[in-house]
């Protein structure tokens, strides 16, 4: 081969830097680019359909109303990454916010701090509880936190006669409702706070063996990951920020014996809307917390348009059904269907091995 010819086939091999851009673009994105896309048409349309809706005022209240859900969605991705589903989070946040209620009501003077770290711990209970169940005696996660959502729904409609009696204070409700240094949601700040903590934590070792653990089990085991363990914490992980969402929602929300009702379906479905593998071993943090957004962006939309609040579970179905399916698509069929392989190449001659004699340059061999 001539050198022009090799040269020329060198710079047809070579990716053209527009390409290799798109290249280091997506791997940077990862399997979050569509709900980030996602996520980019529904804020350019609620800007388009309410003019007023970028002011900061309008548009911290909108990320203050979505920070229970994005923090629910962050440790529900803990839970999904690793192969398991935690129903019990809205059950949790209902919970909470009635028993918090209750206690003030008995205890108007407890220190909202106490009474904060307090349902903290108590989330984290709900959490182990969970974890235990599942791993110590095989039940499914499904299963186990199904039961425990409705164990909780039971205790609370039992405990309040289902219609809770108590109050909160002001000095409860102000990290729902108020802001920090007179413009910034506490809300907001819990939100990003969680957000920091969540990401740097699937960064770390723990992380890295929540995903292989999700990825395939038997793999982890053998490779030293307490698998049990992992899985343990994730719930308990996941029970603490249900928790921290009681203490928004009770914030902002008041006290409901249906406070938390319906968030656990929408937690999984931003997890799921944000790429993550139902199945485990797959799937961005950041990118479940931008499905949460892109939740509350889409009912917020809705709600503008006229659209009736009813049609949210029909949406939220609508949504599961197209990310899973198309998540689980085979489109390296496709793609070969299109574009077929051509006749394989035969294998180059094998070079003529030299004798022996000849190798070794034996005193009898011809001389030239």
């Amino acid at each position: 081969m001539s050198t022009g010819t090799a040269t020329d086939a060198a710079r047809d091999r070579a990716p053209a830097p527009a390409s290799a851009a798109y290249r280091a673009l997506a791997r940077s994105l990862g399997t979050g680019a569509p709900v980030y896309a996602l996520l980019i048409v529904l804020l350019v349309a609620l800007a388009a359909t309410d003019p007023g809706f970028y002011e900061p005022d309008r548009f911290l209240a909108f990320v203050k109303r979505a920070a229970p859900l994005v923090i629910l969605a962050a440790g529900q991705y803990l839970v999904i990454v690793c192969g398991e589903f935690d129903l019990s989070v809205g059950a949790i946040v209902t919970a909470g916010v009635v028993a918090a209620a209750e206690v003030y009501g008995t205890y108007p003077d407890a220190p909202w701090a106490l009474m904060t770290a307090g349902l903290l711990l108590a989330g984290a209970a709900a959490g182990l509880l969970n974890g235990l169940i599942t791993t110590a005696l095989r039940v499914p996660s499904f299963i186990t936190t199904l039961g425990m959502m409705l164990i909780l729904e039971g205790a609370v409609f039992y405990w309040t006669g289902g219609s809770p009696q108590g109050r909160l204070p002001e000095d409860f409700r102000r990290l729902g409702r108020d802001t920090a240094l007179g413009w910034l949601p506490w809300a907001v700040l819990a939100c990003v706070v969680a957000g920091v903590l969540v990401v740097l934590l699937m960064r770390s070792d723990f992380g890295r063996t929540l995903v292989a653990t999700g990825d395939s089990e038997r793999a982890a085991h053998l490779a030293g990951v307490r698998v049990r363990r992992v899985r343990v914490l994730a719930f308990v992980l996941s029970g603490v920020a249900a928790a921290l969402a009681a203490v928004l929602v009770g914030g902002f929300s008041g006290v409901s014996a249906q406070a938390g009702r319906g968030y656990e379906f929408e937690a999984i479905t931003a997890v799921v809307l944000g790429g993550v593998a139902l199945g485990g071993g797959w799937g961005s943090v950041v990118a479940a917390m931008a499905g949460a957004f892109s939740l509350q962006a889409l009912f917020t939309l809705l709600n503008l348009q006229g659209v009736s609040g009813a049609l949210e579970s029909t949406v939220q179905g609508v949504i599961v059904i197209a990310a899973v399916g198309l998540g689980a698509a085979d489109f390296s069929r496709l793609r070969r269907r299109a574009h077929p392989p051509g006749p394989p190449m035969a294998a180059p001659p094998a070079p003529a091995t030299p004798s022996r004699t000849h190798r070794e340059g034996h005193p009898h061999d011809p001389q030239p």
